[in-house]
């Protein structure tokens, strides 16, 4: 219940995400709705890290807590902006046997350094220490919109740290008419947006040249990847998820989520956990379609 009250207060979508950038920027706050003001310390609790690739940064994180060593962790690579609060209702519902970690990437919320970092590849180095399983733990690797092709970058590095990856809301580059709208206007007032939103907007304009070896790499994995996207996103397009889905010559899963637009892990906490779920179920390509549940879908923030 308390989690359920916490999603309906969190802002949805992309305009409501940066509003609440503009307000925490005048606020001098990092989180909108501070996670630890709304869960206690043993269901979400915020964690940081030093950067991988000497890069000598601290990068924050939000986790669950267990007191056993849980066998699956899921790693979350968020957006952009990227805020790991957004997953707070589904972290305080998962089940025990489940970890997960949610990070505010580089450069966003409360994690150094304070300027952008437009690199891709700097950034996987940076979040490889996510990696690290703890003894008899197996890693799911998720990365969200422009996190995907960050979380693709970090399984070819430690492909033998890596269970599986999952695709969720995928950025590649070619953006819809949304996301078109809001970088042109952000490129119009880049000076006078919020650091998040500055760094959402150009790493959103400048992330296509950097794509083709992710595209390559899709096709070495031994580990299923699993592709989950709704078919009213305006911000990535579907049918580019559909292309990646069907150009990979790795085992995939291309899930098809109808009514879901670009944030799908803002649907029942409940749900997104069986999407994850179908990552671990088993291997090899299958195509499903997962239409969202009419309670759910009244819930959606569909963007305009």
């Amino acid at each position: 219940m308390e989690a359920n009250a916490v999603a309906r207060r969190r802002p949805r979508g992309i305009l409501s995400l940066f509003a609440a950038c503009i307000a925490c920027a005048l606020s001098g706050r990092r989180e909108h709705v501070p996670t630890a003001d709304e869960y206690p310390d043993t269901v979400i609790r915020r964690i940081s890290f030093q950067a991988g690739g000497g890069l000598g940064w601290r990068i924050s994180a939000l986790s669950t807590p267990r007191v056993r060593i849980a066998p699956w962790k899921f790693v979350v690579v968020t957006g952009a902006p990227s805020w790991g609060e957004y997953w707070a209702p589904v972290m305080a519902a998962l089940p025990e046997d489940r970890e997960m970690v949610v990070v505010d990437r580089p450069g966003f919320a409360n994690s150094e350094p304070v300027h952008c970092v437009p690199k891709i590849e700097t950034q996987a180095k940076a979040l490889l220490p996510l990696l690290e399983p703890r003894p008899g733990q197996r890693i799911l690797l998720i990365g969200q919109s422009y996190g995907a092709a960050i979380s693709t970058l970090m399984a070819a590095s430690r492909p033998d740290q890596t269970a599986g990856l999952v695709l969720v809301s995928g950025f590649f580059g070619k953006a819809g008419k949304t996301a078109r709208f809001l970088i042109d206007l952000g490129q119009r007032v880049l000076g006078l947006i919020p650091r998040d939103l500055r760094h959402a907007v150009l790493e959103a304009s400048g992330q296509s040249n950097q794509l083709n070896p992710v595209f390559r790499l899709l096709n070495s994995f031994p580990f299923l990847v699993t592709i989950i996207h709704g078919d009213k996103d305006d911000f990535a397009p579907i049918e580019v998820a559909r292309a990646i889905a069907d150009t990979t010559l790795a085992p995939a899963r291309f899930i098809e989520i109808r009514g879901g637009d670009h944030f799908l892990n803002d649907c029942d906490p409940d749900q997104v956990i069986q999407w994850l779920e179908t990552a671990i179920g088993g291997r090899g390509t299958l195509r499903q379609v997962h239409p969202l549940t009419p309670a759910v879908e009244t819930q959606l923030p569909m963007a305009s």
